[in-house]
C-alpha cells in the first residue's frame, strides 16, 4: 500500500540514453516504474516517458524505492526483443547497495528461493519448499564504521530479490521501510539500493550495449 505518493521531479525525466529502437532512463527513488491502482499513482517513470517518445513500453521495472536504470523499448520489435534478453537471463545487471552492519566475508553467493509473502504482499519471503530459486552474487566494495557498500549481480530477477537476500544474510539495505530492523531503517531517508550497470544486446544493430549510472549515496 502506498501512502502520500509525492514523487520527485527534478529531473522530470533524466535520458542517459535513446536511439529509434531504445530509451535508457535513471529513474529516482520515489518514482513508480508504471502506474499504480487509481488515478493519485499514475504518475511514474513510463508515463513521463511517453509524453516525450510516444511508443516507449516498458521492459522491466525497478521497485519505487530503487534508483537506477531502466530500459524501454520504442518500437514493437525492440521491446520483444529486449523482453526476450530479460526473460532468458541475458541481460547483464549490477546494482549497489549500502548494507548495515560488517559482512564477514569479502565476497559470496546467496542462494535462497523466494516466494510472496501473501498476508503481507508486497513483501516476499524465502520458502525453501515452494519458492522459486533465486540467486545474488554480492563483493564488498567499502567498509565503514558501521556499514558496507556492496556490489551486487541477480542472477535471477525475483521480485524484492536483493532486498530479502541482504535481510537473510543478517545485513538489511539501508533505508528499507520493508525489511531492516530499526537501525538500519534510520541511517537513510531512502532505501539505499541502485541500478548503476545494465548491458544489452541492441535489437537491431546486434551489438552489446552496457549503460552506467552514478550512485545517488
Amino acid at each position: 500500500m502506498i501512502e502520500n505518493y509525492c514523487p520527485p521531479t527534478d529531473p522530470y525525466l533524466n535520458i542517459v540514453y535513446h536511439d529509434d529502437e531504445i530509451l535508457v532512463l535513471d529513474k529516482p527513488s520515489g518514482l513508480l516504474s508504471v502506474p499504480g491502482k487509481g488515478p493519485l499513482l499514475s504518475d511514474c517513470l513510463e508515463k513521463r516517458a511517453c509524453e516525450k517518445f510516444d511508443n516507449a513500453r516498458t521492459v522491466h521495472r525497478l521497485d519505487m524505492d530503487t534508483s537506477g536504470l531502466i530500459i524501454l523499448g520504442l518500437s514493437k520489435f525492440s521491446h520483444r526483443h529486449l523482453s526476450l534478453q530479460f526473460q532468458n537471463r541475458n541481460v547483464g545487471k549490477k546494482y549497489s547497495a549500502r548494507i548495515f552492519g560488517q559482512i564477514e566475508k569479502d565476497q559470496g553467493l546467496i542462494d535462497l528461493p523466494l516466494i510472496c509473502d501473501w498476508p503481507n504482499r508486497p513483501k516476499q519471503m524465502v520458502d525453501i519448499e515452494n519458492g522459486k530459486p533465486s540467486q545474488t552474487e554480492w563483493r564488498v566494495i567499502k567498509r565503514l564504521e558501521n556499514e558496507c557498500h556492496v556490489e551486487l549481480t541477480p542472477l535471477t530477477g525475483r521480485s524484492h530479490q536483493l532486498r530479502v537476500h541482504l535481510k537473510e544474510l543478517g545485513h538489511p539495505i539501508l533505508g528499507d521501510r520493508f525489511y531492516a530492523h530499526e537501525k538500519a531503517l534510520a541511517m537513510s531517508n531512502r532505501l539505499c539500493l541502485h541500478s548503476t550497470s545494465l548491458t544489452i544486446m541492441h535489437p537491431i544493430e546486434k551489438v552489446k550495449m552496457t549503460f552506467d549510472s552514478p550512485v545517488p549515496f
